[in-house]
Formats: C-alpha cells, structure tokens, sequence
C-alpha cells in the first residue's frame, strides 16, 4: 500500500516532467539563480550580450561574474528555468513558463446547452417562429 511520501514523490516526478516555472516556484531558487530570472522575467527573452550588459548594469554588490553567470545560465537550463537557443556569444535564452491548464467549464457549458437544446427542440413545432398565415 503506497504511503504518502510515495504520493508525494511521484506528484513531484510529475510537476518535473511538465516542465517550465510558476512564479511560486521562484522562491525555492538561491540567490543568484533568483536574480538572474528576475531579471529574464522583465523581459522574457535576452541574448547573451543583453544579458551580460543587464548584469553589468545592477549595482556592484550584485553583479556576477562571467564565469558565474555561465554556472547560472547553464544550471537553470538543465533544469527547465530556461531554454537556450544557440551556443556562446550567439545563444539566446527564453523563460520557460509553464503552461496553464485548460478550463474544463467550457466544453461542460457546450454540452449542457446542447443537451438543453435537444430536449426542448424535439421537432420544428417547438420554435419561435410564428405560425404560418392561414389565407
């Protein structure tokens, strides 16, 4: 009988297979990581020589490294924080979001009305159209 932690693991195997972020999520990241997309999240999509010059921007105390910047970059790429396009200079890097869940209301309305429809509607003689003029 699987126990609660198992449950617990395979939702997070789950939420690990669908990919992207949700700004909960964030919360989670060190510091550094945090900053980096923070600042991906205003734009949604830098490449690299945007992103270093973003970074050389921010006040001393927070400014990275391009070897730390690199290490950033590449560790939110494997995990699924961003998707990279291109390699080196030339890469480019978007936000990975998650994508939402449909609205199951939808198609629960259609069908309802549809149904609605059908039973009031069993022939033309139930329409609102007026009766034809007797001549």
């Amino acid at each position: 009988m699987p126990g609660i932690f198992d449950r617990l693991q395979k939702e997070l195997e789950n939420k690990g297979g669908e990919g992207g972020i949700t700004a909960l999520d964030l919360a989670d990241l060190p510091p550094t990581l945090r900053k980096i997309m923070r600042l991906m999240l205003r734009e949604l999509q830098l490449n690299y020589p945007q992103l270093t010059e973003t970074i050389a921007a921010l006040p001393e105390a927070e400014r990275l490294s391009g070897k730390e910047l690199d290490e950033a970059l590449d560790v939110l790429t494997a995990q699924g924080w961003l998707i990279r396009i291109g390699q080196g200079e030339k890469a480019i890097y978007k936000v990975n979001l998650r994508r939402k869940a449909g609205s199951k209301l939808a198609s629960g309305v259609w069908n309802t009305l549809d149904e609605k429809l059908k039973g009031k509607l069993p022939d033309d003689s139930t329409t609102d159209a007026p009766p034809p003029k007797e001549e």
